[in-house]
């Protein structure tokens, strides 16, 4: 993708979904990108899936266009929208089945029902089903044509933790097999698990960008405490917040929270209430939902 762009409408009513993004996926890679609703997750997965066009800038999928050459590239994609809408009066082999029938090069219904655990429900009606049954029948539509590029938006939503795990399991045999996936969630710890390298957007751009390590790296640690009333020690490269609890955001974590607690002991202080906190992805995540940029989120305090 290269300066993508996807406008809704013209005018004074238009609303621009997707403002210029670039990012590449590897193949054999996970690559999530994560955000908050409406920040342009749905609308980049609609261009990349060949459902609509961009508004200006290139999306090359297996070296062409997603809708110039749908047919050759939807033969290689498999696809799980946030919501299946599969035919409620229909059993879980006859849906697989009819889905079956639009794959170019599709493996059988008893081995994707295996897959996704759902062999013992397939003669149940899809209307029947748990809205967790319902997620991994959905699932199985986009495995049945033994996709090479899987687009998942939002794939465990819905289950529960022992499902959401089996799905991790399946998804990383299916990586390890050389599948190429693209996911949104709203399970940081999903992103954690699977993704190789992850992509943050907020308000229809990117902020992040990177592996975990390389996001979490640029973003300071925090130490905090109920604010004991007396002037506190210098630390140098830190930040310090001296309300009335304490915040230090530093890219030293370790090396501030000894000075800190060296001092405290000399002068017989307690520092009540003190935490100490690496940065995480839900921190990182959670700043750049508030609006801020890359670089103004590494000096976030």
């Amino acid at each position: 993708m290269r300066g993508l762009r996807r406008v809704y409408g013209s005018g004074k009513t238009a609303y621009e979904a997707v403002k210029g993004i670039d990012f590449d996926v590897r193949h054999g890679e996970v690559f999530a990108l994560l955000g908050t609703n409406g920040a342009g997750k749905t609308s980049t997965f609609d261009l990349l899936e060949g459902l609509a066009r961009p508004t200006s800038g290139t999306v090359t999928v297996f070296g062409g266009d997603p809708v110039a050459e749908r047919h050759r590239i939807r033969a290689e994609t498999g696809v799980m929208l946030q919501s299946g809408g599969l035919p409620a009066e229909l059993t879980v082999a006859e849906t697989l089945e009819m889905w079956r029938g639009t794959c170019t090069h599709p493996t059988t219904v008893e081995h994707v029902l295996g897959l996704v655990d759902l062999a013992h429900r397939a003669d149940v009606r899809v209307g029947s089903l748990s809205g967790g049954e319902k997620r991994r029948v959905d699932l199985a539509c986009a495995l049945i044509g033994q996709p090479t590029l899987l687009f998942l938006d939002e794939p465990t939503t819905g289950l529960d933790p022992e499902s959401r795990r089996q799905t991790w399991r399946l998804l990383a045999g299916l990586k390890a097999s050389g599948v190429t996936m693209v996911l949104t969630t709203h399970y940081l710890d999903e992103a954690e698990e699977l993704a190789d390298r992850i992509a943050i957007m907020h308000d229809g751009r990117i902020v992040e960008h990177g592996t975990l390590h390389d996001i979490v790296d640029k973003h300071p640690a925090r130490i905090t405490f109920e604010h004991p009333g007396v002037t506190l020690p210098q630390l140098p490269a830190a930040r310090i917040d001296a309300g009335d609890r304490v915040t230090i955001s530093t890219f030293t974590l370790q090396e501030h929270l000894l000075e800190l607690l060296s001092w405290a002991h000399r002068e017989r202080i307690t520092l009540a209430g003190l935490q100490a906190q690496s940065a995480s992805l839900e921190s990182v995540f959670l700043a750049a939902a508030a609006g801020g940029t890359s670089e103004a989120l590494a000096h976030t305090g």
